[in-house]
């Protein structure tokens, strides 16, 4: 495993999906979010934790690419399209629907939820494809 790379391509992806999620949660969600307050902490109180989205975001990025890593074929970006779908419909699914049937949240934020994390994880996934090649592979290039 090429450490350097894996430590590079995580930090990108943790930095790109929290960028992809503020998009996705404050801009394109904030209405069906306002309309199911009851529902949420308030504001204040999610800032106060914060750090644990972030901490745990990190840590799933560098656990993304691990995993990225561990199974890579040299593919290229197609590679990275495959493993990105698979494993956002992986976490995606079981998530949105689990989430439907246990909170009342709407129909609207539980698909929207399934799509956003297919599309998300799908451009980590081409992200950790285009960023992290191995050791041997970067060797390879340079000769």
């Amino acid at each position: 495993m090429n450490t350097k790379k894996w430590v590079i391509a995580s930090l990108v992806i943790f930095v790109v999906d929290q960028a992809l999620s503020f998009l996705f949660h404050w801009v394109i969600m904030s209405g069906a979010y306002e309309a199911t307050a009851s529902l949420w902490r308030p504001m204040e109180e999610m800032n106060r934790m914060m750090w644990m989205m972030w901490v745990s975001g990190l840590v799933w990025a560098f656990l993304f690419v691990y995993i990225f890593a561990k199974g890579y074929e040299g593919k290229g970006i197609m590679e990275g399209v495959r493993f990105g779908l698979l494993v956002g419909v992986f976490f995606s699914l079981p998530m949105s629907l689990g989430t439907y049937a246990s909170m009342p949240i709407t129909g609207t934020i539980a698909i929207g939820w399934f799509i956003y994390g297919v599309i998300d994880i799908t451009i980590l996934g081409i992200l950790a494809a285009l960023l992290y090649k191995p050791a041997a592979a970067v060797g390879a290039k340079a000769a």
